[in-house]
């Protein structure tokens, strides 16, 4: 999701081959984008249009793996419910199941993106030097940091940023 790692517990790396294989999964994915804020299972089922069960399945599996923490709980109706929260605010994924997880993470997005009638996607090649890169980082970064959140009001949108070495002839 990041590869920012400002150490400012904003970024939480995700090397072990447990949280690997509990991001293998696009719902997983889905699961920690609609966790903007703390919700609990009820309202994440509703807001991915899915049942409980499988939302408190795929939760328990992101928890387990340190990806997702508890973050209070309200009563309704006699019972009470419990709200989850991401464990950190982006990912950088590393090791040797980044790929896969990348995939997945491709996959769930992919599922957003072909919901939206009009997306605006943009993919561009660049030469830059390695000072660029810093600058463009930076900047792209800080969009993403600063951008601020319209509130409830507001239709949700996704803003998917990326910067990364193509393959390819490099000279």
């Amino acid at each position: 999701m990041s590869s920012d790692t400002t150490g400012d517990g904003e970024v939480m790396p995700v090397g072990s081959a447990d949280q690997h294989r509990a991001l293998a999964h696009p719902m997983r994915h889905r699961i920690l984008f609609a966790l903007e804020r703390p919700a609990t299972v009820s309202g994440l089922a509703a807001a991915l249009r899915t049942n409980k069960g499988n939302v408190a399945h795929h939760l328990k599996v992101l928890a387990d793996a340190g990806l997702v923490r508890p973050a209070g709980t309200r009563t309704v109706r006699g019972g009470t419910e419990q709200y989850y929260a991401r464990a950190a605010r982006a990912l950088h994924y590393t090791g040797p199941g980044a790929a896969g997880t990348t995939t997945a993470a491709f996959q769930a997005m992919g599922e957003e993106i072909a919901a939206d009638p009009d997306p605006l996607l943009v993919l561009r090649h660049l030469r830059l030097t390695e000072e660029q890169v810093r600058e463009l980082a930076a900047t792209l970064t800080a969009l993403t940091r600063d951008t601020p959140d319209a509130g409830d009001g507001a239709a949700r949108y996704g803003l998917l940023v990326g910067l990364y070495r193509a393959p390819g002839p490099h000279s």
